[in-house]
């Protein structure tokens, strides 16, 4: 997610990108850096729990979006897939995990930047359905929400579910509260990117950066021997052609409300245009 506060044309652009690391992450990062001097963002958020080859992240990929201008990376299921992590992850100021983590778990769930002066909160949930058994994300969203909005009008949620209608819930309850609620996990980016009637961008799912050729990001083959024959099969990251994908929305920099979105999908078949 990309953001910038233009307070001379009352508005700000925000992107979000999700990584999933594969050999060819430096093209990935290179059309990263040519985004960002194409809309000109203050802020960019990174989705990076499948960074490191597929599951979770390290310090070094971590560090690694930062220097290459995001300013804030979110998590999801596979924050805990590194043991790395633990070793980081409550010193690192612009990472955040899922929020609604029992109380005690390493790391945090909100971050709070400054972008010209104004604050922009971001909160990371997941969700239930599929996934771990762990707190309400609605409920620990809503009060982190109801926290930010005190401070601010600028609050975007990364939404790390499974279903779309867990998604899609959890965009008409934060309707008119939150800038913006992005879904992640999935893999493939959604049509569904629109702006709600309380003025809140919603997009079920943001899509993923990394191997276009495979299934999800993982090698074809093996994907399709584990349906054919129902047996274990290890899944490996997908080389090759990339993609990468994100969405940049448009903000009123006053109330903090969505005018407009726009998905981002960079492939061979849809290319870059500056």
């Amino acid at each position: 997610m990309n953001s910038k506060m233009r307070r001379g044309k009352q508005h700000a652009n925000l992107i979000y990108w999700r990584c999933r690391r594969s050999t060819r992450q430096k093209h990935g990062t290179r059309l990263f850096t040519e985004l960002r001097k194409k809309y000109r963002p203050s802020l960019t958020i990174v989705n990076g729990e499948n960074a490191a080859s597929g599951k979770g992240i390290t310090e070094k990929i971590y560090k690694s979006f930062l220097e290459a201008g995001a300013q804030v990376v979110t998590l999801g299921n596979h924050a805990w897939a590194r043991r790395e992590i633990f070793s980081f992850i409550d010193d690192a100021k612009k990472l955040i995990r899922p929020i609604n983590y029992p109380v005690g778990t390493p790391g945090k769930g909100t971050v709070s930047v400054n972008i010209n002066g104004q604050e922009v909160v971001v909160i990371n949930a997941m969700g239930r359905t599929f996934l771990a058994d762990i707190d309400c994300p609605f409920r620990a969203v809503e009060e982190a929400v109801e926290e930010a909005k005190k401070r601010t009008p600028f609050v975007f949620v990364d939404f790390h579910a499974e279903v779309t209608s867990e998604k899609q819930a959890m965009g008409w309850f934060l309707d008119g509260k939150a800038s913006a609620v992005i879904g992640t996990h999935t893999h493939v980016s959604t049509a569904d990117d629109r702006i709600l009637p309380g003025g809140t961008a919603y997009q079920s799912d943001v899509g993923m950066t990394g191997p276009y050729d495979g299934i999800l990001g993982v090698e074809r083959e093996a994907v399709l021997d584990k349906f054919l024959t129902a047996m274990p099969v290890k899944f490996e990251v997908a080389e090759g052609r990339t993609q990468l994908n994100g969405i940049c929305i448009d903000l009123d920099d006053q109330t903090g409300k969505a005018r407009s979105l726009q998905r981002i999908m960079i492939n061979d078949d849809h290319p870059f245009y500056e």
